[in-house]
């Protein structure tokens, strides 16, 4: 493999008396998915806010592109390339689509208007959402002015996602993305998910779903007590072998062949 995207050695988190991270690793490499399971209280949460700059690990180096890097805020993150898309999806539901995709980062009016009167270019941010859209397939929104409150789980996540492929030029961070979603809506999201791929991007998937995550991911990273315990490929290990790694009643050692990483 080329070198990682994005990598992690020896992130530690301490809160109080609770460990979180202890010494954690981490590799995502260029145009993957790779998915990052693990029990409830591994401490997958605290690995992925360490690396888009939610919160700053007590010890241990990211690297980003082959640099070590510390991202004080998320905001640091998205400006070198990373977006993360949160279970919460971090939206307001009272505004529209547009709205949510530009929030934080309105585009003004250019000359004076912009400059001096501070007045939005919402013609251009209009364009831009509906474009963004299109790209991924979105075509059933068709009004891209209407509230995000009116949209169905499934179109607030592409919206989601959508927000995130725009502005995310290198990796984009999925947490539980099909958490509550049906059948069909989790199927289009996952098809979001390998067209994002298809474009180069980097993908990090957090997800329970066994189901999804051997369909769509390249590898799988486990995480259990605060550490990667291993990485596998779907197409060489067994959904239950993975599920025991995970819960341990299974250790790295129980197949080396499967393990990657």
């Amino acid at each position: 493999m080329t070198q990682p995207i994005l990598q992690a050695r020896g992130l530690v988190k301490r809160y109080g008396h609770v460990v979180a991270m202890d010494g954690a690793d981490f590799d995502l490499y260029p145009g993957e998915i790779l998915a990052v399971i693990g029990d409830n209280g591994a401490g997958k949460s605290s690995l992925i806010k360490a690396l888009s700059g939610a919160v700053r690990p007590d010890a241990g180096e990211i690297r980003f592109q082959g640099q070590p890097v510390q991202f004080n805020s998320t905001k640091e993150a998205q400006r070198a390339g990373i977006e993360t898309v949160y279970q919460t999806l971090a939206m307001s539901p009272a505004l529209s689509i547009t709205d949510n995709m530009f929030m934080g980062r309105e585009l003004r009016r250019p000359g004076f208007a912009g400059s001096v009167l501070r007045m939005l270019d919402w013609g251009r941010m209009r364009a831009f959402a509906r474009e963004k859209l299109n790209e991924l397939g979105l075509m059933t929104i068709q009004n891209i002015n209407q509230p995000v409150e009116t949209l169905s789980g499934g179109q607030r996540q592409g919206i989601a996602v959508a927000r995130a492929a725009a502005f995310g030029s290198r990796v984009i961070i999925l947490d539980e993305p099909t958490a509550a979603l049906g059948v069909k809506e989790s199927q289009r999201v996952l098809d979001l998910i390998a067209e994002l791929k298809a474009r180069g991007l980097s993908i990090v998937l957090i997800s329970h779903n066994m189901p999804h995550v051997f369909e769509i991911a390249d590898r799988i990273h486990i995480h259990r007590l605060g550490k990667r315990l291993c990485t596998v490929r779907p197409k060489n290990c067994s959904m239950p072998d993975v599920v025991g790694l995970m819960t341990g009643a299974l250790g790295p050692e129980s197949n080396p062949a499967e393990v990657v990483g």
